[in-house]
């Protein structure tokens, strides 16, 4: 219960910082992408924030011998980038641009954009069942 209670927490504040912030809007996500365009610098700025709690987060995460809802960390065990790993991020970052949303600020839309984010979401997991069943 403790863990359900804490993810539905980190859920809620992570969902209110994207709409805040203006992650969840796909048209400020794609000005961003816009490079040559009308560029727009705002998301630099959000994702530039973000990595100072985030700094200080895994400063904190070193001294702890083990998390607060958890009897042991589960980190991955690997930087190594392969071509898996490559052209997924490549998929991602092309879905990024186009439709402007990632699968968080895709959720954090139903509650804004219910029709747009809906369809993002059908296609999302379509495509994670290919991979799931075709790919494997």
């Amino acid at each position: 219960m403790k863990q359900t209670a804490i993810a539905l927490a980190a859920g809620v504040i992570f969902g209110a910082g994207l709409a805040v912030s203006g992650m969840a809007d796909p048209q400020r996500v794609q000005a961003f992408l816009d490079l040559f365009g009308a560029w727009d610098p705002t998301l630099a700025f959000v994702m530039g924030g973000a990595m100072i709690p985030m700094a200080i987060a895994w400063g904190v995460q070193r001294r702890m011998a083990a998390p607060v809802a958890a009897s042991r960390f589960d980190l991955p065990g690997t930087n190594r980038i392969d071509p898996r790993l490559a052209i997924g991020a490549l998929i991602f970052g092309a879905g990024w641009g186009i439709g402007g949303l990632c699968p968080g600020p895709a959720i954090a839309d139903l509650a804004i954009a219910p029709a747009p984010a809906a369809m993002f979401i059908a296609a999302m997991l379509a495509g994670m069942a290919v991979h799931r069943f075709a790919i494997r």
